[in-house]
């Protein structure tokens, strides 16, 4: 006997069964997740019009939509071809729309027909931190500190929500400020968590096993493809240093040595003289909160991962008033390849072994897949009230 989500597979595989049976082509919904097809997805961006492109990356291409019950929506075409089936494809799809967090963009639904592999999103106003925070003079956004130090904080809290409370638990691998959109009230969410998922092994980058971008690559996962929490939490520690200084990781090179955004804060840790990487757009600010925010930065990056906080401690060190164990801090890591080609499937090539890590700390392959241990009080202290 044939059960109904069976029904809804084999119509979702033939929509001029559907037509036959009475079952509308525009959308087939299967329990939460809401099925598209190809003609209506086609119709809300105007056959995909440039016109109506919004973004792209390794993942995809994303268009802005219109449905036909007139909601705005974002339409990311998947560029990866994925082996899995459609059934596969849909579970996995199903699970991912199940997770529900105030910073997390939401997955509205799907489009599974022949070759195309398409996820329908919620539309946010202010696109991507990327544009409104380091993008052209022209689309940029003011952002005083409260508003920075929201977005941190809300970023902060989705990302420790993937980690620890999503079921099952997610690891992005491609945190970074173009994935980090921006609502009407310009509170944060992240969006492509789980495509990570939907995709593990059929994305080319550096290998099959490594997805991100240069700037932001924990060096462990970038040589080793050792894959764990903290590859999330040292991208994480990258954004919360572009977010203060409003300058890319990924483009910006600081002094004689040309030093990235996170090797020129810890010379300017070294040389006490943290605050030089403030935006210079940033006229007030608490200087005791932004540094202690640049130090979790410098905490999330260490070369180790097993010496970066889980993203909750994370929350803890950037929410409450503390006094961050700085005897613990050590240098970062940082990922160099040849070329500042970004590493989000435009470019592909091979690893090399001339592409070390720089800073201090060295990579232990025995050790960087260890996670934070129970001594999440030697980070910080709280301070006295």
């Amino acid at each position: 006997m044939w059960d109904c989500e069976a029904m809804v597979f084999s119509c979702f595989g033939a929509f001029g069964s559907c037509k036959e049976s009475g079952t509308p082509a525009e959308e087939i919904p299967t329990n939460n997740v809401r099925q598209f097809s190809y003609n209506s997805l086609t119709s809300a961006t105007r056959n995909f019009h440039p016109s109506n492109r919004i973004g792209g990356g390794g993942f995809g291409v994303v268009y802005r939509g219109i449905l036909r019950d007139q909601t705005h929506v974002a339409i990311k075409c998947l560029s990866a071809e994925s082996k899995q089936g459609t059934n596969e494809f849909l579970t996995e799809i199903r699970m991912i729309s199940t997770i529900r967090h105030p910073n997390l963009v939401q997955l509205i639904g799907c489009c599974v027909e022949g070759s195309n592999r398409i996820l329908v999103y919620e539309y946010l106003e202010n696109n991507s931190l990327a544009s409104a925070l380091l993008g052209s003079r022209g689309k940029r956004i003011t952002l005083d500190w409260p508003m920075r130090a929201a977005i941190c904080m809300g970023t902060a809290s989705g990302l420790a929500f993937l980690h620890e409370e999503a079921e099952p638990h997610i690891v992005h691998r491609d945190i970074k400020a173009s994935n980090i959109l921006l609502d009407e009230c310009l509170h944060p969410k992240i969006g492509d968590f789980g495509l990570a998922k939907l995709f593990p092994d059929n994305v080319t980058h550096l290998s099959t096993r490594v997805a991100g971008t240069v700037g932001y690559l924990a060096p462990e996962y970038a040589l080793l493809g050792q894959l764990t929490k903290k590859v999330d939490v040292y991208s994480f520690g990258v954004l919360l240093l572009e977010i203060i200084s409003g300058r890319s990781s990924s483009k910006a090179a600081f002094g004689e040595d040309l030093l990235v955004l996170v090797e020129w804060t810890w010379k300017l840790q070294e040389e006490g003289r943290l605050l030089e990487i403030v935006d210079p757009d940033l006229t007030e600010y608490p200087k005791d909160v932004i540094l202690r925010f640049i130090k979790v930065a410098l905490f999330c990056t260490q070369a180790a991962s097993y010496q970066r906080p889980a993203m909750i401690q994370v929350v803890e060190m950037l929410s409450k008033e503390v006094h961050l164990n700085e005897k613990l801090l050590t240098a970062p890591g940082v990922y160099r390849p040849h070329t500042s080609q970004r590493l989000d499937g435009s470019t592909s090539r091979d690893r090399s072994s001339s592409d070390v890590p720089r800073g201090k700390q060295s990579i232990n392959p025995s050790v960087t897949s260890l996670q934070f241990g129970d001594n999440s009080g030697s980070f910080s202290q709280m301070l006295p009230r």
